[in-house]
């Protein structure tokens, strides 16, 4: 602290741009006490208040959000703005009377400023965001990467619902579940219809796909994963529908599920197979199955995903059909932990609890070093990097504790939240909250309103007009009532009212 990861090998923080570069990796890091924020609502589930309330306190106090770096909008999202899990917690301890009785929603400001830095990744014409932002500039030219980049995963585009939507649930403003909502909307029409199966990679401009292969790993799956929650939380019965009625879950089951393996094929000839391999990431698969309630097919996942454990002692990143290393880094990943958990909760069945001391023991025994758990270089070797990524302590911590915990030793009813990727905790609550609708005026063209003023639309929407101006957005679009971004006039019909605001 109050470097954004703990470098566990030297002992020291890890600040971006002290440390040789690595590539996509640093992306994540944006100079905010990265681990401190991601791991605050871990701190309350170990029963750890004290710690928790300091560690708000030093969050407040001494991270800033306006730095001039450029993120990874995903990262960003579900480790940083799902620190909307410490707002929680905070609410939650506050209402117990005991702790945080000073608290007055600081974090959920924090977070509502993190979603308006984000925001300016949306101002692409189909919705989709730039997989890049500059915390301080937003989008900017070709001087940087933040505005030159085309394409984003699947999973980059497609898993900022839940955060995005608590976010707007909890301030009162639609605009972050707006621009969520859409950008799901358009991966959703943009599934091959004959397969109802994502590609890997989209142009965000095109919408095309760039990279046509579909599995439920690495790319594309929180995609699935935030559909399905996104009805959980929010109760809108298109989100159930898009995961299962119509449906994407069928045609996984259909062409990627080849009992107990889970195999990339292609979006538009899906009965050939893309690759002969499986990365480690599509273990939270099992999860999600039991999350809809299919069991037996997540049983058979998780098995084939215990014997590669046990064969290299930790998921390589990518082991072939007949378990040899593929790709043989472990950066501590916790999706198998995740999985492992949901499956005990699920079926009660020690043989669980097995599996989760497994996990542990190997832990403790080959990446735990002086100065924490450090991540495998190499499984075949035991070799380590200098690496302890933020979701060790947000994700694998929170499932391994949960796993073994009996209910009086958790805090909380961890039913009344869902977790998000990240493993933070959204309460259930907020799908009774007011749903988001566009932000809409009360001037119409042709009802009779006098058009709207600029200096009316600044004054009655300050938070907007700041938004609009990060976004660099010249003009506003009145149709029917509601209210249109766009960048020029030539990108509508001049018969519509304008209102100008440079």
């Amino acid at each position: 602290y109050p470097a954004d990861e703990l470098m566990p090998l030297t002992c020291r923080g890890r600040v971006r741009g002290l440390e040789p570069s690595r590539g996509d990796v640093d992306d994540a890091l944006g100079k905010f006490s990265l681990t401190l924020i991601d791991t605050l609502d871990t701190l309350v589930l170990l029963n750890k208040t004290t710690e928790f309330e300091a560690a708000v306190r030093k969050v407040l106090s001494d991270v800033r959000l306006d730095n001039d770096i450029v993120v990874s909008v995903f990262e960003t999202n579900i480790r940083v703005l799902g620190s909307l899990g410490g707002h929680s917690m905070a609410v939650m301890l506050k209402g117990g009377g005991q702790h945080m009785q000073w608290y007055q929603d600081e974090l959920l400001h924090m977070a509502k400023d993190v979603g308006l830095r984000l925001l300016p990744a949306f101002n692409t014409s189909s919705g989709l965001p730039y997989p890049r932002v500059n915390l301080k500039h937003g989008v900017r030219g070709p001087e940087t990467r933040t505005g030159t980049e085309t394409d984003t995963c699947t999973a980059c585009a497609g898993t900022m619902i839940l955060e995005f939507a608590a976010l707007s649930r909890f301030t009162g403003d639609p605009v972050f579940e707006a621009h969520a909502r859409r950008a799901l909307d358009f991966l959703w029409e943009k599934r091959q219809r004959n397969s109802n199966l994502v590609g890997t990679t989209i142009n965000i401009h095109s919408g095309e796909w760039v990279r046509r292969d579909s599995g439920v790993g690495a790319g594309i799956d929180s995609y699935y994963e935030y559909l399905l929650k996104a009805y959980i939380l929010l109760g809108d019965d298109q989100f159930l529908q898009r995961f299962n009625t119509v449906s994407h879950y069928a045609s996984i089951m259909k062409y990627i599920s080849q009992p107990p393996l889970l195999l990339d094929v292609h979006i538009h000839k899906p009965l050939l197979p893309a690759r002969t391999w499986m990365d480690s990431l599509l273990a939270f698969f099992p999860g999600l199955q039991v999350l809809k309630g299919d069991i037996r097919p997540a049983i058979e996942t998780h098995e084939m995903l215990y014997q590669v454990t046990k064969k290299h002692n930790f998921l390589p990143e990518a082991f072939t059909t007949d378990f040899r290393v593929h790709w043989a880094q472990h950066p501590l990943r916790p999706e198998f932990a995740e999985s492992t958990y949901f499956l005990y909760k699920a079926t009660g069945d020690p043989y669980y609890l097995e599996a989760g001391r497994t996990i542990l023991d190997n832990l403790n025994r080959f990446a735990r070093v002086p100065c924490g758990f450090a991540a495998m270089k190499d499984v075949r070797t035991g070799s380590h990097e200098d690496r302890m990524d933020s979701f060790f302590l947000a994700e694998m911590f929170k499932y391994l504790f949960l796993l073994f915990a009996d209910v009086d030793e958790v805090p909380f009813d961890v039913e009344d939240y869902i977790f998000t990727t990240e493993a933070h905790f959204l309460p259930l609550s907020l799908s009774t909250a007011a749903h988001s609708s566009p932000i809409t005026l009360n001037t119409t063209p042709g009802m009779g309103r006098p058009p709207l003023r600029a200096q009316d639309f600044m004054a009655n929407n300050p938070e907007h007009l700041e938004l609009l101006r990060r976004m660099g957005v010249s003009l506003i679009h009145l149709k029917d009532g509601r209210v249109q971004l766009v960048q020029h006039a030539t990108q509508v019909n001049t018969d519509h009212v304008f209102v100008c605001l440079q």
